[in-house]
């Protein structure tokens, strides 16, 4: 483990100081350390706020994650770390814990081709040019990511069957749908669609990621494969 010197926060320059730092270079500047030393506000006569923060840290190997598990009596167990100080800690780390959480998306559960369809609308609505789409679900058919994988002309696009599934493989998807717009306004697929359905569909039973339908998006309404027994 690294050794440092044992130095209180009034005796270092006063840009390294955590408090100092934060306001003169921004909270980004400061190491974990440094915020947690923050939170404890003064350390002992033997070491300071930084340095007890830092044993802190190498008591379960740098993971922030295992302090946000610790209890108020882990903590206090640290010289220097008293209850107040404890709370503190526990408070600032359980509040980021419910920010991460809210910040999760909430994923939409996909049932039908007509709900795929009305979440292609913000999309595809209007749009002049080809563009395909492909939606990632998980095992629960629970939306992961919706992503553009082509887009060409007024009538066509080309879509690379590898493109497909470095997407779905890259998020761990479980299964997949494509999704693509005719500008014209015609329902009936080509054949270039059926190829791709057909050869999408192949692969993913070769890579256990099936295809579960292909949509075909106009503004007036679309096309499913698997609604019409296409696939």
């Amino acid at each position: 483990m690294d050794t440092y010197p044992s130095l209180r926060i009034f005796e270092l320059a006063e840009a390294d100081r955590p408090r100092e730092k934060l306001l003169l270079k921004g909270k980004a500047a400061l190491s974990d350390a440094e915020l947690i030393a923050i939170l404890i506000g003064t350390g002992t006569a033997a070491c300071s706020a930084v340095d007890l923060a830092r044993m802190l840290l190498a008591s379960v190997g740098n993971d922030l994650g295992a302090v946000a598990r610790m209890s108020i009596p882990d903590l206090t167990q640290f010289k220097g770390i008293g209850e107040a100080k404890a709370v503190s800690i526990v408070s600032a780390l359980e509040l980021g814990r419910r920010r991460k959480e809210q910040e999760l998306p909430k994923r939409e559960k996909i049932t039908s081709s007509r709900q795929v369809y009305l979440l292609m609308r913000p999309d595809l609505h209007d749009e002049p040019i080809e563009q395909v789409f492909l939606l990632l679900l998980n095992r629960t058919n629970s939306l992961i990511k919706k992503q553009r994988i082509s887009q060409g002309g007024t009538t066509a696009s080309v879509v690379d069957p590898k493109v497909v599934f470095k997407f779905a493989l890259e998020h761990s998807a479980h299964s997949l749908i494509l999704v693509h717009n005719h500008p014209s306004g015609n329902l009936n697929p080509s054949e270039a669609d059926q190829r791709l359905t057909q050869r999408v569909q192949q692969i993913g039973r070769d890579l256990e990621i099936p295809l579960l339908d292909h949509l075909i998006y106009t503004d007036a309404g679309y096309f499913s494969f698997a609604d019409e027994g296409c696939m």
